[in-house]
């Protein structure tokens, strides 16, 4: 027999050599003989000062098995080696380790696939023991390399290869687990271990028949979890994120990204996605943003990609942000918004540098760059709202404003992402793009006070593009108004401009008004007045614009109306249906009779909110006989697919429109202050009317002072005057006088558009009983004896009564 020597031999070897020779029978086939393996058992623990020996004749043994391929005697030392390991725990255990690890490298290299197994096998068990003391000099950089090679075994036998893989899988499971739990565990966290590691597992994980699963491991049936190494492979790499800590967690991520790159799976992303919710839903929470920073960094890296590769790449990144905005995001806020603005740049450059190629070569491959660029532009979006809408209220508010600041407006210069050379087409597309996030932002999003929720560094930037002449851009800044105005979810049940017979159906919600929200509109009332106002007037308005400026009209109605804003509001509505009547800006007939429309369905439902009965009978009557007469006027027939539009609209056709004084009449009976009815509304003037490109009033104002003083000056200037230091210096402050007058009127006509009529009205009497005073004290002062009977002026009783004074005496002071 291989195993036994002669008796006088045996009497002349050691004691623990004799004892390893006897467990191995004459026939590999009968398996270790126990009876003498728990001698050997007995002996190791009762002299565990031989247990290096002991290990050491093993190897011998086991070595010179492998060689000669009687892996019967192979099986039956491994079998004595791990015995020999699960019963002796003691300091002396560690050079009969490094006997066993010598042996499990010599069958993990061997090209026998029962024997990578059995190596395997046994170092599961090792690894799965507690060592009392760590150990400093053991590396484990030959096992990772090997185990990491089994796992991508493609031997031609499937059911080898299955199993040579489920052994690499368990080996780096063990080695995980062995060098976690030793002090030493920093080790393998490497980037030399991580790059085998992680994309062994990647690899057999792309084998998983259901990649949407996700969330916290499942728990297999030990059969299915030996027999699938893609499941095998998931729970390994669960449990390998699981141990990383704040050190180590990049280096862990970062081989996801190469394996990915270097087998395209970015487009498509199912397996991509897959892997980073399990990343996500493995690592501790509080490590999320790491994961998020390396996934923008690896954006940048990518950013000369296909569009469709940047597009998966954001997609992973919209599910990564919608994990970590559950629990904690970390500092990386403001830097997700950043990177994603300037992708957005750079896919809108892309995208107009294609069209431009397309303009000199038409070619089918340029229409479809185009298309990818919009599906990265949209994925942009997407993770921009999702993670904004995902922000507790606080965070929320700041990112409204990070976005608006980053909103290009033609002819301003802001802290927008750079549009100096995307041109008008860029802009646009950069204004559409940043305006549809910012409404996924807002959405949900229930300030306490409006003042809270539209803040003037945010209401002023926002409202700018309500004016540009893009039907678009004006739908998407109302539908954002109505996201920050509805607190109590009443959007959806104003959808859709019409009659609405009774708004008591609606059952529509609503708080009283606050203090707060009374004194943002009497500050601000006046510019939302403005925007809709003006939002009425632009010729490319289709029905949506109308239904949105309906419920603005609504919404703002519910949540901010006290009697003075309904006055407001009432004014507002007979202004616009003034408009369509008059037709000063020569608006088409569509547009005429959807403002008659807009006006009537407004009047409707804001007479059954304020439930006065003669309001209502006036708004009902003149709404019946539209009905019969001119059902062009009402939204159910105008904004039909075929109307027929009249040729012309009748100013004396009273019964078919609003009467300011009716109305007057009616809530003067409720008990509402109707004066500011009388006072036809005009807009405000801003300088947002130059950033529109409208002609404002200013422009005309400063338009008719440029042509008077250009006709005074004609006649007194015929020569050319010669330029010297003294006439530059002349010209330049009378500029500067002028700029100053131009200044003074338009605070004075904004003033006057802006002020509420209480205030304006005290204030001007103020002032009118300051200048009679002062208008007494100079005549008291100039009145001088008469040089000639040309009248002479006598003050009785507080007033004035002409009868002579020099003209020229009498100073007035400014009025403003």
């Amino acid at each position: 027999m291989p195993g036994r020597v002669c008796c006088c031999c045996a009497a002349l070897r050691p004691r623990y050599k004799r004892l390893v020779d006897n467990i191995f029978p004459e026939d590999p086939k009968d398996g270790l003989v126990k009876a003498d393996m728990e001698k050997l058992t007995f002996y190791a623990v009762s002299a565990p000062e031989k247990l290096d020996r002991i290990g050491a004749y093993l190897a011998e043994r086991l070595t010179r098995d492998v060689v000669r391929h009687r892996y019967g005697y192979v099986l039956i030392a491994m079998e004595a080696l791990d015995q020999l390991l699960m019963a002796c725990h003691s300091q002396s255990i560690k050079p009969f380790v490094e006997s066993f690890l010598h042996m499990v490298a010599k069958l993990l290299e061997s090209g026998e696939p029962k024997l990578q197994v059995l190596g395997t096998n046994s170092f599961v068990k090792f690894a799965n023991i507690e060592e009392d003391t760590p150990s400093y000099h053991r590396r484990y950089d030959f096992f990772v390399s090997r185990f990491s090679a089994m796992c991508h075994s493609c031997d031609p036998d499937p059911e080898i290869q299955n199993e040579i893989r489920i052994a690499g899988i368990r080996g780096i499971q063990g080695v995980v687990r062995k060098t976690v739990n030793d002090e030493l565990r920093a080790t393998i966290w490497e980037p030399q271990h991580m790059d085998k590691i992680v994309p062994s597992l990647l690899f057999n994980m792309q084998k998983i028949e259901d990649i949407d699963r996700i969330g916290p491991p499942s728990s297999p049936s030990a059969g299915v979890k030996e027999e699938n190494p893609s499941v095998l492979a998931e729970n390994c790499f669960r449990e390998l994120l699981g141990r990383a800590t704040y050190g180590n967690m990049n280096n862990a991520v970062r081989p996801v990204f190469a394996h990915l790159d270097h087998h395209r799976l970015w487009d498509p992303n199912e397996f991509a996605v897959s892997c980073f919710k399990i990343i996500m839903y493995s690592i501790q929470a509080q490590y999320s943003h790491h994961v998020i920073q390396e996934i923008l960094g690896h954006l940048d890296v990518r950013k000369k990609d296909s569009p469709r590769v940047r597009a998966g790449i954001i997609q992973v990144l919209l599910e990564a942000v919608a994990i970590a905005a559950k629990g904690s995001i970390g500092p990386t806020v403001l830097e997700v918004f950043n990177t994603l603005l300037k992708h957005l740049r750079i896919s809108v450059d892309f995208e107009l540098s294609d069209k431009h190629s397309s303009a000199e070569s038409v070619t089918l491959s340029t229409s479809s760059k185009e298309n990818d660029e919009r599906i990265v532009q949209n994925a942009i979006i997407q993770t921009i709202g999702f993670f904004g809408s995902n922000l507790p209220d606080y965070q929320r508010s700041e990112i409204m404003m990070f976005i608006m600041s980053k909103v290009p407006v033609l002819g301003t210069t802001s802290q927008s992402v750079d549009h100096s050379n995307l041109g008008e087409l860029g802009t646009r597309r950069i204004q559409i793009m940043l305006l549809r996030s910012l409404l996924m932002v807002t959405s949900g999003y229930k300030a306490t006070t409006i003042s809270n929720a539209l803040p003037p560094p945010f209401l002023d930037p926002l409202l700018s593009p309500s004016l540009m002449e893009d039907s678009e851009l004006r739908q998407l800044v109302l539908e954002i108004l109505h996201n920050l105005i509805d607190r109590h979810d009443n959007r959806a049940k104003l959808r859709g401009i019409r009659i609405i017979p009774d708004v008591s159906d609606l059952k529509i919600k609503r708080d009283k008004i606050s203090r707060q929200d009374v004194s943002f509109m009497k500050k601000h009332g006046q510019q939302l007045y403005r925007h809709i106002y003006l939002g009425c007037k632009e010729e490319d308005n289709v029905q949506k614009n109308f239904e949105l400026l309906f419920t603005s009209l609504a919404l703002t109605t519910i949540e901010l109306a006290n009697e003075e804003v309904v006055i407001d509001l009432i004014r507002v509505a007979i202004a616009l249906q003034d408009m369509a009547i008059i037709n000063e800006d020569h608006l088409p007939m569509f547009n005429r009779c959807g403002i008659m429309a807009l006006v009537a369905a407004y009047l409707n439902f804001l007479s059954q909110m304020i439930a006065v009965p003669a309001f209502c009978q006036h708004v009902t009557k003149v709404i019946e006989i539209r009905s019969v007469e001119a059902a062009y006027f009402l939204p159910e027939t105008i904004f039909k697919d075929k109307c027929d539009l009249p040729t012309s609209l009748e100013k004396d056709e009273k019964d078919l429109f609003f009467l300011t004084n009716k109305i007057a009449e009616s809530l003067g009976g409720s008990g509402y202050n109707v004066e500011r009815l009388s006072v036809p509304y005009v807009p405000q003037v801003t300088d947002e009317d130059r950033l529109s490109r409208r002609k404002s009033i200013v422009e005309a104002v400063s338009l008719q002072v440029d042509i008077l003083s250009g006709n005074a000056t004609e006649d007194k200037v015929d020569n050319t005057e010669e330029i010297t230091f003294e006439a530059l210096k002349k010209a330049i402050e009378s500029n500067g006088l002028e700029e100053q007058e131009k200044e003074k009127r338009r605070l004075v006509i904004e003033k006057f558009q802006k002020a509420p009529f209480e205030e304006i009205a005290a204030q001007c009497e103020t002032k009118a009983n300051l200048l009679h005073d002062r208008l007494a004290q100079i005549l008291e002062l100039t009145i001088r004896p008469p040089p000639s009977p040309s009248g002479t002026m006598t003050i009785t009783a507080g007033h004035a009564h002409y009868h002579s004074v020099p003209v020229y005496e009498m100073k007035f002071p400014d009025l403003f």
